[in-house]
């Protein structure tokens, strides 16, 4: 890592703290990080309540607007400089919150402002609570992990906490939908720090993720040849059933031995039902957990793809990469262990879960750059009108992601 020293260090200095820990270096909770993450967590619901209640799907410049100005006034009032990044083409804003301290750790910490729901969610679903859980449009991913990170900064501040060289809190405005913009900030911002704790939600079990998928987009293109479907259908070629021939054999590509899936979900044809679709597209949505996989499914669709069902019709396809597969490693593993000793002091146990959701901790992880994931609130019925949010998890995931930053600031 790049502290003063050389990045091979961190490695070391993890590794012995995985030592300590089992050592029961993390017997105690720290009592004043404790008390202010209980006393806090009325407030911290306060505000998810006001995030929530914001439509800011992705590409939604208003609500987006809303909730990063939210955002900006809460880091500003803890001593934060701001940097916006625009998010070209689209008018939307990139966030860069900075922290100078006194020590030589450069620590950074992602979440993401947008959702994948849209205009009118907020008013059709408002922020509530029932039974223990709070509800509402990204609840949990990701406006719990904003929530998460200005309160652990909070307390940092009540503690005069300065131990690090820089922290720097990047909150994403297109995540859900990945941007050029957003991808290129991601990896520039990764490799001048020493660490990245992405803010996601953490997974029911009360887990962090150690690896996700990467993923891709298949494209399939058939073009045939128009007729009338009553008069004469055997002049034309029909692209639209020679799509659905591809969609069956393609869709079989995945290894689940090798955790790689393919799913098609988009498939468009035809506008009339009197005439034979001299045109078909289909995409897949393509996960795979190492990149040789999306190599291997790219040369499989164009090699499986030459196997037609209709005569003179031609068939393309294209493998369009998005975020890369984050891989579990022995960093990864040794930041796991740490957060877990951290998790120990409250008498809690972490879950260690890999996804198949891509994340912006791709990127983090993809530039060398030590990366774990899930420091969000935990919730559940993610993407869907059900996600949820775990009221009793605010207290210790904003405890452990207040001393997670500690601890790695030592190193």
């Amino acid at each position: 890592m790049t502290f003063a020293f050389p990045r091979s260090l961190l490695a070391a200095s993890l590794g012995l703290s995985l030592v300590l820990s089992s050592a029961s270096a993390f017997a105690e909770p720290h009592k004043q990080v404790l008390a202010d993450a209980e006393q806090y967590q009325p407030e911290a619901l306060k505000l998810l309540e006001r995030l929530v209640n914001i439509d800011s799907g992705s590409g939604y410049e208003p609500g987006l607007k809303q909730v990063s100005e939210i955002a900006i006034d809460e880091l500003k009032k803890l001593g934060a400089t701001i940097e916006l990044v625009p998010n070209t083409p689209e008018k939307s804003n990139h966030v860069l919150a900075t922290f100078k301290g006194t020590g030589k750790a450069k620590i950074l910490l992602m979440a993401h402002m947008d959702t994948v729901f849209k205009e009118g969610s907020a008013a059709e679903r408002p922020f509530h609570i029932k039974d223990g859980r709070a509800y509402g449009p990204g609840v949990m991913d990701d406006k719990g992990g904003i929530v998460a990170g200005i309160y652990a900064l909070k307390i940092l501040k009540n503690l005069d906490f300065k131990d690090y060289a820089q922290i720097t809190f990047l909150l994403d405005a297109s995540e859900e939908t990945g941007s050029d913009v957003a991808t290129d900030l991601i990896k520039k911002t990764a490799k001048a720090h020493d660490v990245t704790l992405n803010l996601e939600p953490g997974r029911p079990a009360d887990g962090l993720v150690v690896w996700r998928k990467g993923s891709a987009t298949a494209l399939v293109e058939v073009k045939g040849k128009a007729a009338h479907a009553g008069v004469a259908p055997e002049l034309g070629r029909n692209a639209a059933m020679e799509a659905a021939h591809q969609i069956l054999q393609l869709g079989k590509l995945g290894d689940e031995a090798k955790k790689t899936t393919i799913n098609f979900t988009v498939l468009q044809a035809g506008d009339r039902t009197n005439v034979i679709p001299d045109h078909a597209t289909a995409k897949a949505d393509v996960r795979a957990a190492v990149p040789e996989e999306f190599d291997r499914i790219e040369k499989d669709l164009a090699r499986v793809s030459q196997d037609k069902l209709i005569a003179e019709t031609e068939v393309t396809t294209s493998l369009k990469r998005g975020l890369p597969p984050m891989p579990q490693t022995a960093e990864s593993d040794r930041l796991m262990a740490m957060a877990q000793g951290i998790y120990g002091e409250i008498g809690r146990k972490l879950t260690e879960e890999g996804s198949g959701g891509a994340a912006d901790a791709s990127l983090s992880a993809g530039v060398g750059t030590p990366t774990l994931d899930g420091f969000g609130i935990v919730g559940g019925n993610i993407h869907t009108p059900e996600e949820y949010a775990e009221v009793a998890s605010v207290t210790p995931r904003i405890y452990l992601l207040s001393r997670m930053i500690m601890e790695l600031a030592k190193r």
